[in-house]
């Protein structure tokens, strides 16, 4: 009995192996990054993007290396799949954090109260001073308007799709639905513009382009709402049938309560698609430098369009070019803003799990 027990712990230790330390990965990190620096340096290469490549290179080599010689040929492999991973998530964080930076760095140079409070009125694109009031007042009403109009359209139909949609007539509709999906919003707002302004003569003007909003917003809220919606589990609805309440009851009362975390989230999602959107502006819209509070009478401006006009004429002015840099900051806080209340909005409306 004793000869077996001392030989027990020898097998499961044989068969766990040695372990690399937690530590091992940072280690390898920098002791690639050095290597990358010292190649750089000696092949004379001026692009840091170039280093980080090499750097990149050498710590998946490196961490596969390392790990077959301690850890074995299968453990090494795990280990270059994981590296792998985190070199991808780096090389896509890297444009993101780049992009933000410069982004926040050239903005805040005029965002201030006043620049939030006036619009450009009678300033010319090439001289300091105006704002971009009008701007948000543009964007704000036009992504509202298209808001009201898109999400009851998109989540009506994906609760048909899911809770009643069955045949030709259902798959029709999805077809559609991907189709719309990748309409490019050039088109949608030319679209607009043949049916709206030239057919209807009904002139630019804030509406029209929320019409176009709306179309590009609709499909993103189908196929988010969709998805949620079947997340929900059929016992709930089985569970409510059962006991004598009707379908639209228990989807007004059981499927739409428990999914309105997602809905709310893709419903943001699509807002936030939208809210960037300057072609079907720049089609239907056409801009003004001066504040319309009225989106169905006259032209209306956005931030969008406000970014590309002062980068436009931005030749040889700093402060057009620094209008557009705070204007596009001040475009990617409303999204964040827009985030966060729907993060908010889906905590707080997550199905709760007594104890």
């Amino acid at each position: 009995m004793s000869t077996v027990q001392d030989i027990a712990p020898k097998r499961h230790s044989a068969l766990q192996g040695a372990t690399l330390p937690r530590w091992s990965p940072w280690a390898i990190a920098v002791a690639a990054v050095a290597v990358a620096v010292a190649i750089g340096l000696g092949a004379g290469l001026s692009s840091r993007i170039q280093w980080g490549l090499i750097a990149a290179v050498l710590f998946v080599a490196g961490s596969y290396a390392v790990a077959y010689r301690v850890e074995g040929r299968r453990q090494a492999k795990d280990r270059v799949a994981t590296s792998v991973v985190w070199v991808a998530f780096l090389i896509a964080l890297i444009p993101l954090v780049s992009l933000v930076w410069v982004t926040i760095e050239r903005g805040v140079k005029v965002l201030n109260g006043y620049f939030l409070t006036h619009s450009m009125g009678v300033v010319a694109d090439r001289d300091p001073g105006g704002g971009i009031n009008h701007a948000i007042i543009g964007t704000l009403e036009q992504v509202g308007i298209a808001t009201v109009i898109a999400v009851p359209i998109g989540i009506l139909t994906a609760i048909y799709l899911v809770e009643y949609g069955r045949g030709k007539l259902a798959a029709a509709v999805t077809f559609f639905v991907d189709v719309m999906t990748g309409i490019p919003s050039i088109v949608a707002g030319l679209f607009v513009l043949s049916f709206w302004i030239l057919m209807l003569d009904m002139g630019p003007s804030g509406f029209a382009g929320s019409l176009a909003l709306a179309i590009l917003m609709m499909p993103v809220v189908v196929r988010s709402t969709e998805e949620m919606l079947k997340l929900v589990p059929n016992e709930l609805r089985e569970a409510s049938l059962a006991l004598g309440v009707p379908k639209w009851r228990t989807i007004l009362r059981v499927v739409i309560p428990t999914s309105i975390g997602g809905i709310t989230t893709g419903v943001v999602l699509a807002i936030a698609r939208i809210a960037g959107e300057s072609a079907p502006v720049l089609l239907l819209v056409w801009g003004s430098p001066f504040i319309n509070n009225d989106p169905f009478d006259g032209a209306q401006a956005s931030l969008p369009l406000y970014i590309y006009q002062q980068y436009a004429n931005s030749a040889g002015s700093g402060a057009a070019y620094d209008r557009a840099w705070a204007a596009a900051l001040t475009l990617i806080i409303f999204i964040m803003i827009l985030n966060l209340v729907a993060r908010g909005i889906a905590r707080w409306k997550s199905p709760k799990t007594g104890r």
